[in-house]
């Protein structure tokens, strides 16, 4: 039984020890270089901590992967900041996490010690430069056990302050065991990995790759805005597994790039993070014939997934469902006064409970007691469970299908956000009196009202400096005053049909 998720690499560099396991844009390397690679900064970082977090402040890329891999080793966990992210959001992550130590890269150094003052900030480059010690990881090895957490991600918080996601080594190694096996992933496989470090969907990428012996091809950025360089690049390597954003599926077809060409040894493609559009999905059925869609569901606090749902050719859909659980995850409907849901078509909130829970949110207890809770139908023993806040109900099929949020938390472009975050970044602005955002989610547009002495461009340009951009209001609307519900608060629905 594996208790550490660094047992995935020592297996797969023994058994394939010389071959490309990650490639990046213009370097690749092989399965034994990588773990050289990544036991030599383990084996520093051991000497100084241990069940830590440590900060990897880089791109997504081979050097990013090896910092995971050296904090594994060490008996520490990472998580990782986006350099391109606003400085008081970096700030505030870095408050939570109260760690010691940043590892950067030669890019990034500079930026590192603008804003991780007092921390230990070491590069990458040099680092590699070491040495390996058995014994210091030897040591860490044996004090570690399973329910140490691997990573931290931060997502959106209704406070203002971003909440971070503790995830276990027993939680990680639980799903990506069942989601290998149940999609046949393969040795053989050519993983193209979309999504960022910091976003849990390169949780599968990376796991299943490592586990799997496969090769981690890391996708630029940059290609994702241009559909012909994308599809090329995919083509050029051979991928055969997607597991992406709906949204960057949908970047393809909006833009008819399955027209330009087809990646046609794709085999796999596996999305989430929002509905995905019927029509969209019709193009990629046509064009991949031969491959397998599937839908999959889950938040972060769940270990990336919690529901899937195989896509049937033969069936005709009106809307796609979030499916049925994955193996060793228990998923329920609970209605306004936490009763089970058994009936077909009665709406109720999503909760889960299983290994793949996450360990809460890090540093605070007051939103990990609020979501993650005892099974209000079970009080004879801990059973603990996630309240998901998303809706969903029962279909004819015994499948669950998604119907929306039960609070003013959002899916938009792929991330879970939380409008009161964005309500409260527009409110630093002096000259801002009241804020107030709403979500169209038939036209997928964020809108941010406002009442101010402020111009829209003006306030745009502050929030920039604030928030990531997809958290910035598609538009902002500066308003008089705002309508009130019969109780005293601000009719969202009335906003948004008087813009609409």
């Amino acid at each position: 039984m594996m208790y550490n998720v660094v047992d995935y690499l020592e297996n797969s560099s023994k058994k394939y020890p010389n071959k490309i396991a990650i490639i990046e844009e213009n370097k690749q390397i092989t399965y034994q270089d990588f773990n050289n690679y990544s036991k030599i900064v383990g084996s520093y970082l051991g000497q100084k901590i241990f069940n830590k977090p440590i900060i990897v402040f880089m791109d997504k890329g081979i050097d990013a992967l090896i910092a995971f891999f050296g904090a594994i080793y060490a008996g520490c966990f990472y998580s990782l900041i986006n350099p391109e992210l606003p400085k008081t959001r970096i700030e505030k992550i870095k408050d939570t996490l109260n760690a010691n130590i940043v590892i950067t890269n030669k890019e990034y150094y500079s930026l590192a010690q603008k804003y991780f003052k007092n921390l230990e900030i070491y590069q990458i480059e040099e680092l590699k430069m070491g040495s390996i010690d058995s014994a210091i990881l030897t040591k860490c090895y044996q004090k570690h056990i399973d329910c140490d957490p691997l990573y931290v991600n931060f997502t959106s918080g209704s406070t203002g302050i971003p909440k971070g996601v503790i995830i276990s080594h027993r939680s990680v190694i639980d799903f990506i065991d069942i989601f290998t096996n149940l999609f046949n992933f393969r040795q053989n496989d050519i993983i193209g990995n979309q999504a960022p470090f910091d976003f849990d969907v390169s949780v599968k990428d990376i796991y299943s790759t490592i586990k799997m012996g496969a090769t981690l091809v890391i996708i630029p950025k940059k290609y994702f805005s241009n559909p012909a360089l994308l599809l090329d690049y995919i083509s050029i390597h051979k991928v055969t597994v997607l597991t992406w954003a709906v949204s960057a599926l949908c970047l393809i077809t909006t833009f008819h790039g399955l027209d330009y060409k087809v990646p046609e040894t794709v085999k796999k493609v596996l999305f989430s993070g929002e509905v995905m559009p019927l029509k969209h999905l019709k193009i990629w059925l046509e064009k991949l014939p031969q491959a397998t869609f599937v839908n999959l569901y889950g938040p972060t606090e769940i270990t990336c997934n919690c529901l899937y749902h195989v896509i049937d050719r033969n069936r005709i859909y009106k809307q796609i469902p979030i499916g049925i659980p994955f193996p060793n995850e228990r998923v329920m409907l609970l209605d306004e006064k936490d009763n089970l849901i058994k009936h077909y078509q009665q709406t109720g909130e999503i909760c889960v409970a299983g290994t793949a829970l996450g360990l809460g949110y890090y540093n605070n207890f007051e939103h990990t007691n609020n979501h993650f809770i005892q099974n209000p139908n079970n009080f004879n023993y801990l059973d603990m469970f996630y309240r998901t806040g998303d809706l969903g109900y029962i279909n004819e099929f015994n499948e669950i299908v998604f119907s929306g949020r039960k609070d003013f938390q959002i899916k938009y472009l792929g991330h879970r956000i939380e409008l009161e975050e964005i309500e409260k970044a527009i409110m630093e602005n002096p000259k801002v009196t009241r804020s107030c955002c709403v979500f169209d989610k038939q036209k997928e547009k964020l809108y941010g009202f406002y009442i101010g002495n402020i111009e829209k461009k003006e306030l745009h340009i502050q929030l920039t400096k604030i928030l990531p951009n997809f958290m910035i209001p598609t538009k902002l609307i500066k308003k008089e005053d705002f309508p009130m519900t019969k109780n005293g608060k601000i009719d969202r629905n009335k906003l948004l049909k008087m813009e609409v």
